[in-house]
């Protein structure tokens, strides 16, 4: 009933009821409780995401009342990561789509992308980094302790690029590579990724040019490293300067003894076989990427262990590992158990395939270093998402988290997630759906493949195109299939 008096307008609303909002007054206070599900993924990891980080700002620029909210935006930018290869007309052809079936009399957003960009380009960096490290503590808390070494946190760091599109903007801060002339490469960003070795999850990133060293971005990690740690790493990453910093930290460090550096196991201090006690003196000349200051402030001298044992194989030449390590107690630390944790390292590779690959950071799409910044974040923390849900259905039904398929998982929740936001108006019929997607995920295991070798080779051929030599305006390619010896 409305008011019909001009007097005591301020009681209006408790003597006659409050005006009914119209439906896109009700899409757009989503602070006012849970909003419908626009994803299929929300129903599947909302829990593991604080919607508070994804409100209406008071002020700046996600304090108005717009189209596409922050929640909606963020929803929809995620979907696009976890399905490979969908573009920003799929997303909003999505919106559209929840829009009409939730709020059929609402005004429907334009058909161009424009308004949708706009929206992702409205997202805070630092959220969605917030959110990306909130997820990571997750998955750490939730590790069992038989997943520690030696009673110790292990995290494995190592670097990767990933290329993205060509534009004026990325290659001033992204340049490509040297070798391939102006016009004919991608910008690349070298991305160094620090994980946890006990739940996989992709705790931080450090972005670098790819003309600069892996070991030199890396050095923008160490400040995370927390006590008590220990670092990961191959002989790349193996520098005085480096094990300095790290102890400096209160982390220790076992990596692969750089090829550069001579060694002598008639010297030191011997503490098995193939086991001593080095110690290396400060380098004379500053290296590289250090600031004086950090370089003043080492140590003179730096005591390290030095462990070598070998490989062999049936068939192949037998390989010689030397480890250098900060890990100097032999009796807690024995030299078969630093050599089995070296084997470990590889795992990263495995993460970066999972990220890379299925993922699709390997080949980013935003046309900006801003929005490629944002789309390295949404990659970060739907590798994160789904990992949670294997280390749930691994956690439930008492499975390894080493034995579970992160391309499974994939697979399931693609599948699943429909189903799980149609039943969005029958929880408990969801929740029991969400048990048979942890369930499907924890039998579906992987096989046991001690020792696997895969060589990084290529079956398939590539199609027999020409490469590009020339900006492609100025490619001229004769009309037959054959490459020519000379192209003109």
């Amino acid at each position: 009933m409305a008011s019909r008096t001009p007097f005591f307008a301020a009681f209006a609303s408790l003597l006659f009821g409050k005006p009914r909002l119209s439906n896109l007054e009700k899409l757009l206070r989503l602070e006012g409780g849970p909003a419908p599900s626009l994803s299929q993924y929300q129903a599947a990891f909302g829990a593991f995401i604080p919607q508070a980080l994804l409100a209406p700002e008071e002020q700046g620029v996600n304090s108005r009342s717009r189209m596409f909210p922050p929640l909606i935006t963020f929803w929809a930018f995620l979907a696009q990561v976890l399905e490979r290869g969908s573009c920003c007309r799929d997303a909003l052809r999505r919106i559209t789509a929840w829009r009409q079936f939730e709020y059929p009399k609402a005004p429907l957003p334009s058909p161009k992308t424009g308004g949708y960009c706009s929206a992702r380009a409205r997202l805070a960096l630092p959220v969605l980094e917030q959110i990306g490290t909130h997820l990571a503590d997750q998955l750490e808390r939730h590790r069992p302790a038989g997943e520690l070494w030696q009673g110790r946190r292990v995290k494995i760091i190592d670097g990767t690029t990933a290329s993205m599109a060509d534009t004026p903007e990325n290659q001033a801060l992204w340049p490509q590579s040297h070798s391939q002339k102006p016009g004919c490469g991608f910008p690349l960003v070298k991305l160094v990724a620090l994980f946890s070795q006990g739940s996989g999850a992709l705790l931080h990133l450090a972005e670098g040019n790819l003309h600069e060293h892996e070991m030199i971005v890396a050095r923008k990690l160490w400040r995370r490293l927390e006590l008590g740690d220990v670092l990961l790493a191959d002989r790349g990453f193996c520098s005085y300067l480096d094990l300095s910093e790290i102890a400096r930290h209160g982390a220790d460090a076992v990596m692969r003894l750089h090829q550069a550096r001579r060694v002598d196991f008639q010297q030191g201090r011997r503490l098995g076989p193939d086991d001593q006690l080095v110690t290396w003196r400060k380098p004379v000349r500053r290296p590289a990427g250090c600031p004086s200051e950090a370089f003043d402030a080492l140590p003179e001298t730096l005591t390290v262990r030095m462990v070598r044992y070998r490989i062999a194989s049936a068939g192949f030449r037998t390989e010689e590992i030397i480890l250098v390590t900060t890990l100097l107690d032999p009796e807690a630390y024995p030299a078969s158990a630093l050599a089995e944790l070296y084997f470990e390292r590889w795992s990263i590779e495995l993460h970066f395939r999972e990220i890379k690959t299925l993922l699709g950071l390997d080949v980013l799409r935003c046309l900006t270093p801003k929005m490629v910044r944002k789309e390295i974040a949404l990659h970060r923390i739907a590798y994160n998402l789904v990992r949670l849900l294997m280390q749930r259905a691994g956690l439930l039904h008492h499975v390894s988290l080493a034995r579970i398929s992160f391309k499974g998982t994939l697979d399931s929740l693609h599948h699943f997630a429909d189903a799980l936001h149609a039943l969005a108006g029958r929880p408990r019929r969801q929740a029991e759906l969400l048990e048979m997607l942890l369930l499907t995920i924890a039998s579906d295991l992987l096989p046991e493949r001690p020792n696997r070798v895969e060589p990084r080779v290529k079956k398939r051929r590539a199609k027999n195109y020409h490469l590009m030599t020339k900006p492609r305006r100025q490619m001229r390619v004769p009309n037959h299939r054959n490459r020519p010896a000379k192209l003109s």
